[in-house]
């Protein structure tokens, strides 16, 4: 292998260029299939929008139909409809029927801890 000079992120001039071939192998082995990461990647994406986020975050605590969302983010209910049946297909949130009336509330304890792990991050 040659030496390379390359820029360290502290500023400094590196002089040697090293793969560490275990690091890498152990990488490859934890790695996780393409359908999981393309799965991780679309919850990642929904909840990068404010908007959605504030659906989830809602429904965090409590379980709210769609009117309730709606009068909450002051959005449509066709819109927050729409966002709803995105997270389901996620199996972020999930719906309970009472009557004529359907409430979504998170689809399980993972999705809240998701929520918990990144406002902790965000909030150091």
């Amino acid at each position: 292998m040659s030496i390379v000079k390359v820029k360290c992120l502290d500023g400094d001039d590196c002089q040697v260029r090293v793969i560490h071939l275990d690091r890498v192998e152990q990488a490859r082995r934890d790695t996780v299939s393409e359908k999981e990461i393309e799965r991780l990647s679309s919850i990642y994406k929904i909840l990068g929008d404010p908007s959605r986020l504030k659906i989830v975050m809602a429904l965090k605590n409590v379980e709210m139909c769609v009117c309730d969302l709606a009068a909450f983010l002051g959005l449509t209910e066709s819109a927050v409809s729409h966002q709803l049946r995105r997270f389901r297909d996620l199996a972020l949130v999930k719906s309970r029927r009472d009557g004529q009336v359907i409430y979504y509330s998170l689809d399980d304890e993972h999705v809240a801890e998701l929520l918990d792990v990144g406002l902790e991050h965000v909030s150091e």
